[in-house]
C-alpha cells in the first residue's frame, strides 16, 4: 500500500512494529515508505537485555531504528524495557510532527502507525502505570487510546479534520503470555489460532461527511480489504499481475449498502489451512488451543455457530452437516489460488524471485 500511495502522490511515513523483514530490500521504507522509526521485528525482544543470564557478547541486542527511503537504516537507541515504556509516545509525536509537515507542505500523506502495544511486554508508560487501577494490561489500554487521542486532535488542530481518513484497526486478538495476557471478552482465544478471540478485531473508520457518525456494524471486513478499498480514496492504481485478496469495502463504509462485499475468509496458518469462517459459522480442520499448544488435525470438521455458541464450546453434528460442502468450496476455491501462485514458505532465503 505505501508503493501504492507514494505513486499517487502521497508523502508516506510510518511509526513503529514492522516484523515483516529486517534484511536490505525489506525494511519499512524499501517498501514505499518515504521515512520510517520504530523497531523492525518484535517487541518481546525488549526483555532480552534483562532476561536470565544474558550475554551481550552472544546475544542480540535490539535497537530503535530510523530511515528515509534510499537510506540503509540506522541505530537510534538500544530497545530495552524502559524504552518499550516510552516508544509509543515518540511514535505519537512522529506522527504529528509528519503530518504536521505534510499539511504545510499542502502534501497529501499516508500515515501508518503500528503501535507496538499490546505486545507483550505489556508495561505501560510510566505516565500510566496504575492510572486504571486494573493491572498494566488496563494501564496499556488507556494509554493507546491517549496515544490515538494525540492523534486525532492534530488532525483537528491542523484544520483537515474533513478531508482525513482515519482507521483504527488491529490485526488480531490479544496477547496469551501470563502475565502480559489479555482477554477477548465474551470471545475465546488469543491470537495465532483460529477461535474468535484471535480473529474478531475491532476496526473503527472516520470520514467526517462520507462514513455515516456513530454507525455500528457485525459485517465482516479483513485487513486485506483495505488495499482496493483505499484505491478509490487515494487514486492509486490496484494491480492486475497478481492476485488481490481484498474486495473493495468503500460502498459499505460509506452507508450506500448495509453489507459488506465479504462473507467470510480463510483461516490460514504456518502454511496449512486451519478453517473457514462464514457469516456466523465457522469450521475448524485444526484445532490450536493456544500459541504453545500443538495443532491437532481433526479427523471430521468441527462446525459451531457463533451467535448461539459465541465460546466455541458446543460442536454441532447433524444439526449443521449442510454447511460443510459450502465451506468446502470456498476452501477448495483458496486452495486453487495457492496453486496459481505459490506461497513463499517460511525460511526462503533473500533475494527471493516469484516463480513466472
Amino acid at each position: 500500500m505505501a508503493e501504492l500511495f507514494s505513486s499517487a502522490g502521497y508523502a508516506t511515513g510510518m511509526f513503529g512494529k514492522w516484523h515483516i523483514g529486517d534484511t536490505p530490500g525489506r525494511f519499512p521504507t524499501d517498501q514505499g515508505f518515504d521515512e520510517w522509526y520504530g523497531v523492525a521485528n518484535t517487541t518481546d525482544e525488549s526483555e532480552y537485555s534483562s532476561q536470565f543470564q544474558f550475554d551481550p557478547k552472544t546475544g542480540t541486542s535490539p535497537m530503535i531504528m530510523e530511515a528515509k527511503k534510499g537510506e540503509v537504516p540506522r541505530d537510534i537507541k538500544p530497545y530495552d524495557v524502559p524504552a518499550r515504556r516510552e516508544i509509543d509516545a515518540e511514535l505519537s509525536q512522529r506522527t504529528v510532527d509528519f503530518m504536521r509537515l505534510n499539511v504545510e507542505a499542502k502534501q497529501p500523506f499516508f500515515a501508518f502507525v503500528p503501535f507496538t502495544q499490546p505486545h507483550l511486554p505489556t508495561l505501560p508508560h510510566p505516565g500510566f502505570d496504575g492510572k486504571t487501577g486494573n493491572g498494566h494490561y488496563a494501564d496499556v489500554l488507556a494509554e493507546i487510546d491517549f496515544r490515538a487521542g494525540q492523534i486525532l486532535d492534530a488532525i483537528d488542530d491542523l484544520g483537515v479534520r474533513n478531508n482525513t481518513l482515519v482507521i483504527w484497526m488491529s490485526d488480531n486478538g490479544p496477547e496469551y503470555f501470563y502475565p502480559w495476557h489479555g482477554t477477548a471478552g465474551p470471545w475465546r482465544g488469543n491470537y495465532f489460532t483460529a477461535w474468535e478471540g484471535s480473529l474478531r478485531a475491532p476496526f473503527l473508520i472516520r470520514w467526517p461527511g462520507k462514513v455515516p457518525a456513530a454507525s455500528v456494524s457485525n459485517e465482516i471486513i479483513h485487513v486485506v480489504d483495505l488495499l482496493p478499498t483505499l484505491a478509490n480514496v487515494a487514486g492509486y492504481e490496484v494491480p492486475g499481475d497478481r492476485i488481490i485478496d481484498g474486495v473493495d469495502q468503500l460502498d459499505f463504509f460509506l452507508g450506500k449498502q448495509g453489507k459488506s462485499n465479504r462473507e467470510g475468509f480463510i483461516v490460514y496458518n504456518n502454511d496449512d489451512v486451519y478453517g473457514y469462517k462464514w457469516r456466523n459459522w465457522k469450521m475448524h480442520l485444526v484445532q490450536l488451543d493456544n500459541m504453545n499448544s500443538e495443532p491437532l488435525t481433526l479427523n471430521v470438521p468441527r462446525v459451531y455457530n457463533l451467535i448461539t455458541d459465541p465460546k466455541e464450546e458446543y460442536k454441532l453434528a447433524a444439526e449443521a452437516t449442510w454447511v460443510l460442502p459450502v465451506l468446502f468450496e470456498k476452501i477448495v476455491a483458496f486452495q486453487k489460488t495457492l496453486a496459481q501462485e505459490t506461497p513463499i514458505s517460511l525460511g526462503t532465503a533473500d533475494p527471493y524471485t516469484p516463480p513466472e
